[in-house]
């Protein structure tokens, strides 16, 4: 544009014309995805009513799978995959309403999920969060897999409607599902982000309190050929001096994430570190899917900055290991745990302070979530003591002893037990 003087408000024209556009886009696809559903649930009830009137076998399915690709192209749609979670939806939702409900307002990706939950109620609790808090599908697997519903509580399932903004992951997800292109003839209240920055957090924590790294940045900008790059968080170890750098993905293990490792470390070896002073950088590569968590090393050379080989933490040279926590236990860090509520939280550091009075701080409700995953992991009794006495020790302030410390492991215990019922 030339750099004629603008009128006076065009930058609110500009503002609210894009806004006016992207939010037609949204509920334009939106409504497309919802008519999918619909489309998708009366197929499925088709095929379901036939089976059990005629008794029509599965093969069935599949001649009629191949009839559609051939009437309506190769359209992903109707792959016999898809035509099995149509008939799945129509048993799982049998009302006819089904544009109606929550389940109506999702990606098909996201309904295929919730297919795989049993329970109906579940079902519905998850199919509610997600259409109200607008999370990815990486975001609603995660919570199914780590039981979200039972870490809250079954709320009761009168969630507000809303129309979530075009930037939400899961209007980002629909404005690019390929079931909606292809069905058009065309590619708690959490974000993946904020998921991210939970799980990265706790890794942090752990790192930092237990490990003796020092905290150096969070999504640390990095500029490579003119392009810049953003590394999630990157340490440094001062015993050891070199730097650390973390990559975690919210999602399952591809072999494209570990280059992405390999590229940020080579960066930081040729443009942070000193060679005559730093070891050769780390980095840690942490893939969260909620049922597995895959954990990688990647070593940068010595002599060649930028080649950077992987390993797992059993094939590390020894001085490397030394410095990095084992890959069960990086796992550990990220698993959820539970909070305590208020009122167990202010028993917890008034019961601490009677330990020692130091003890009373907001670390230390932390601290005692990272000795529950001790405990649930069946670390045998002498590296619980341990492990709480070097978590909760600090330099002259506090210095446990093996005493103190199995006063700490008994209060984690007795406390969360107290609040969920389980036994730990």
């Amino acid at each position: 544009m030339t750099s004629e003087v603008l009128p006076e408000g065009y930058p609110e024209l500009l503002a609210q014309v894009k806004a006016d556009v992207l939010a037609t886009r949204l509920r334009v696809v939106r409504a497309a995805n919802t008519d999918l559903v619909g489309l998708y649930w009366r197929i499925g009830k088709l095929i379901l009513d036939r089976q059990h009137e005629q008794g029509w076998g599965t093969r069935v399915i599949d001649r009629l799978a191949a009839d559609l690709r051939e009437e309506l192209g190769e359209q992903r749609g109707w792959s016999r995959s898809n035509l099995f979670s149509m008939r799945a939806l129509a048993a799982a939702w049998p009302d006819p309403a089904i544009v109606q409900q929550a389940v109506g307002r999702l990606p098909w990706g996201q309904v295929t999920v919730l297919l795989k939950v049993q329970d109906p109620h579940e079902r519905e609790w998850y199919a509610q969060r997600s259409a109200v808090d607008g999370w990815s599908r990486k975001v609603l697997e995660h919570h199914i897999a780590t039981d979200l519903r039972s870490r809250l509580g079954a709320a009761p399932n009168n969630f507000p409607a809303h129309l979530d903004a075009a930037d939400a992951d899961q209007a980002r997800e629909i404005l690019r599902d390929p079931y909606v292109f292809d069905f058009l003839g065309l590619d708690s209240s959490a974000s993946e982000r904020d998921l991210e920055d939970g799980l990265l957090s706790r890794l942090q924590d752990t790192l930092l309190e237990f490990y003796g790294c020092a905290f150096v940045g969070r999504q640390v900008r990095i500029e490579v050929g003119g392009d810049e790059f953003f590394i999630d968080l990157l340490l440094f170890h001062p015993e050891q001096l070199r730097y650390v750098v973390v990559e975690l993905k919210v999602g399952k293990f591809e072999p494209a994430h570990l280059g992405q490792l390999q590229f940020y470390v080579g960066a930081i070896n040729q443009q942070k570190r000193r060679p005559d002073k730093h070891a050769s950088t780390l980095g840690i590569l942490v893939c969260s899917s909620g049922t597995d968590e895959v954990v990688r090393f990647a070593l940068g050379s010595a002599n060649s900055p930028m080649a950077v080989a992987t390993y797992t933490y059993d094939t590390l040279p020894a001085a490397e290991r030394a410095v990095l926590p084992a890959a069960e236990d990086i796992a550990a860090a990220i698993t959820p745990t539970p909070p305590l509520n208020g009122h167990l939280a202010d028993r917890l550091l008034d019961q601490l302070a009677a330990v020692h009075q130091n003890l009373r701080h907001p670390r230390s409700i932390r601290r005692a979530r990272n000795t529950l995953l001790d405990i649930r992991q069946g670390k045998d009794p002498n590296t619980l003591i341990a492990n709480v006495k070097a978590r909760f020790s600090n330099g002259q302030d506090v210095q446990l002893d093996d005493e103190a410390a199995v006063r700490v492991l008994e209060l984690v215990r007795t406390l969360y037990k107290e609040q969920d019922g389980s036994s730990t």
